[in-house]
Formats: structure tokens, sequence, C-alpha cells
């Protein structure tokens, strides 16, 4: 492991996703998970996230959409969260979500449009 490449991914990981919800995923990881833990930590956050290409705003975007297709409901609301945390509105998250809804499918668009809703109520949004 590349020990700069994960410091600098758990730093963006937990300004995206909330402190609190990254160090519950290493406080209950255990030896069959933690090394996935280390893998998201330093590759998707630390390398990926990590490059200049694209804000996080950006980066936000494609990862709502891409989830939603995939419809990886818990993942959506860690996005939800990480995109409102990345400034994103209530507004340019459903606009993603409608494009979602036309390109992946309305049924992943739905379970996203709910899951997405939900969150907002639980952040008082």
């Amino acid at each position: 492991m590349d020990k700069a490449t994960f410091d600098k991914g758990l730093e963006i990981r937990r300004k995206v996703l909330g402190a609190e919800y990254v160090d519950n995923a290493f406080a209950t990881a255990d030896d069959f998970n933690r090394p996935l833990q280390e893998l998201v930590t330093q590759y998707c956050w630390g390398e990926v996230w990590g490059r200049p290409g694209l804000d996080h705003k950006t980066r936000s975007m494609l990862n709502l959409a891409m989830i939603s297709a995939l419809n990886r409901p818990h993942e959506v609301r860690a996005h939800v969260r990480g995109a409102i945390n990345n400034g994103l509105t209530k507004d340019q998250i459903m606009e993603v979500l409608l494009q979602v809804a036309i390109y992946c499918g309305v049924p992943a668009a739905v379970d996203s449009f709910r899951i997405a809703r939900d969150t907002f109520k639980e952040l008082g949004i």
C-alpha cells in the first residue's frame, strides 16, 4: 500500500462522505473486508478522486448517475450525502436522477429518487 495515496484518499473520503461514515467503515472492518476498505480508500479516493482533472462536485454527479444505474441503494444514500457535501443542490441531484431515468431506466431512477428524498429528510434539507 502506498501510504501517501492512502492518506490522501482517506482525507478526501472523509470530506465527501463524512468522517463518521468512513471511521465506522474502518471500525467495523474485520480481516475479511479490511483489505477492501484499504483498496477503496487508496485507489478510488486517493488515485481517482485525488486527480486534478475533475472537481469533486463533478465527480459526485458522475457517481450518483453510475451508482443509480447500477441500482446500489446503500451507495446511492452515501453519495447523495457526499454530493451535498460537495456543493450540489437538491435541484442538481434531481437533474442527475432525471438523466438516469432516461438513459438507464425508470426503475433505477425511481429507487434513487426515493433514497435521495429520504436522505434529504434525514439531513433536514
